[in-house]
């Protein structure tokens, strides 16, 4: 998984504090999404996936006051991506046990590789990851300013087309797109700092 943003340290160790509600909020704001999505991503429906999800974040909790963070023994995502693909092994093996013939749970995640699913779970952490920046910087900048980059560097639309649209000249376009990017990075940086 590497160049991948970390979880933040502090973050683990405020999460062992079961009354630090802002700090689950935050890991809930930016983890629940990236589990539930890739269990979407490997074929669940939306309240399968949001089930798997919980009993992940059920886990965590009952985990995380004895997670003793070791930089040789990998990272604190690396490990919830473990304990997601076995609570989706598991998911997968009670509905074989309830449901009659087909594949076994376990054949079914043989069908994706590890790498594969590790691919899909740093697909899934970095559109969050954006996600969540993009929702927190948005306020610090005008409408016009926000438009400009998100349909420039989101969207992909030609700067002289969003120029003619916001009434904006091609330079201020491109100032703008640079000005939200380079606080989008920032923030990026600030939500997955280094373990």
């Amino acid at each position: 998984m590497g160049g991948i943003p970390t979880t933040r340290a502090s973050l683990i160790v405020r999460l062992r504090n079961a009354e630090d509600a802002d700090a689950w909020r935050q890991f809930v704001q930016l983890y629940a999404p990236v589990v539930y999505g890739y269990a979407r991503q490997r074929q669940l429906q939306d309240a399968d996936a949001a089930d798997v999800t919980q009993d992940v974040l059920r886990s965590v909790a009952k985990a995380v006051g004895k997670f003793d963070y070791e930089a040789t023994r990998g990272s604190f995502r690396s490990w919830l991506f473990t304990v997601t693909r076995n609570k989706l092994l598991d998911f997968r093996r009670r509905r074989q046990d309830v449901g009659a013939g087909g594949s076994t749970a376990h054949e079914l995640l043989e069908e994706h590789p590890a790498a594969e699913d590790e691919d899909l779970w740093d697909v899934e952490f970095r559109r969050r990851v954006f996600a969540v920046a993009a929702e927190q910087v948005r306020p610090d900048f005008e409408e016009a300013t926000w438009k400009a980059f998100w349909q420039t560097a989101v969207e992909g639309t030609k700067p002289q087309q969003v120029a003619a649209a916001l009434g904006l000249s091609v330079g201020a376009v491109y100032i703008a797109k640079s000005r939200v990017q380079a606080r989008l990075k920032e923030r990026v940086r600030e939500l997955s700092a280094e373990e």
